[in-house]
């Protein structure tokens, strides 16, 4: 197993904690932006954190839970008891130089999506994305844009929810953004956090560069969560299983600007 694949700690509780520190290894030596923390928690369960000098992204990825922040209740936030129910999110917004507390009012999965912060934005429970269709035949998913580049919502944060159905491709054709280089490209970090339904299932996801200097193609399960530092990282589902993630992305400029590979840039003309 490769270090960009991380695997879930536990069944419950905090089961990912991926820091900048932390993803600092030999596949990803100049990792500085992104960070992501996954709390599973049952009913009556809490969890709280200090958000120091980043912002945060609470996504409430399936159940319910009263969340506060900076100073704010929020009340409760969700409505999916199982993502694959593909409702839109509920997600809330922390800036740095705070703290948040989320209690689960059921059991509960909360994915906690950081990044630099800059104090450019108070605390408060982001517009519900709706969700919108990309790509043709076996490369169609479902997109809910939490925070993207057109919603003025974080000083760093691009964050999204992935649908892939069964036996389709996602982030695909191959694709990357890993120079600062805008307007045609923009140097930008990423994790994908990965579900799976029925959640025995796996899917596959690669990670490569031009010259293959980084090539690692990885098998993922149910909570499992791949690191993008550079290069193309294109998925896929097994016929029969319904592959979802959660996208973080975060760089030096909050747009998202792509390349596709040059051998594969075909099938988006194509499709176009």
């Amino acid at each position: 197993m490769g270090d960009l694949l991380c695997k879930p700690t536990g069944l419950s509780g905090k089961v990912h904690d991926i820091t900048v520190e932390g993803a600092k290894t030999p596949l990803s030596p100049d990792w500085g932006y992104v960070g992501f923390g996954l709390y599973r928690l049952k009913a009556g369960e809490s969890a709280s954190e200090a958000t120091g000098d980043r912002e945060v992204i609470l996504v409430l990825v399936e159940g319910k839970a009263k969340i506060s922040a900076a100073g704010e209740d929020f009340g409760e936030q969700g409505e999916r008891m199982s993502v694959f129910e593909q409702l839109p999110p509920c997600s809330v917004y922390v800036p740095n130089d705070s703290a948040w507390e989320a209690v689960a009012t059921t059991d509960c999965t909360i994915g906690v999506c950081t990044a630099p912060g800059k104090g450019g934005y108070k605390a408060q429970v982001l517009p519900r994305p709706e969700k919108v269709s990309r790509g043709k035949g076996a490369n169609t998913r479902y997109i809910y844009p939490i925070a993207m580049e057109e919603s003025d919502v974080a000083d760093s944060l691009l964050v999204t929810e992935v649908f892939t159905p069964s036996g389709n491709w996602s982030s695909y054709p191959p694709h990357r953004h890993d120079e600062d280089n805008f307007p045609e490209m923009t140097y930008l970090e990423e994790t994908y956090y990965h579900r799976l339904n029925p959640e025995q299932g796996y899917g596959h996801q690669r990670v490569f560069t031009d010259d293959l200097s980084l090539d690692e193609t990885m098998s993922v399960h149910n909570h499992d969560v791949v690191l993008v530092p550079k290069g193309h990282h294109p998925c896929g589902v097994p016929w029969g299983y319904e592959m979802y993630y959660l996208n973080v992305m975060a760089g030096p400029l909050r747009k998202w600007r792509f390349e596709n590979h040059p051998e594969h840039d075909w099938i988006a003309k194509r499709d176009a």
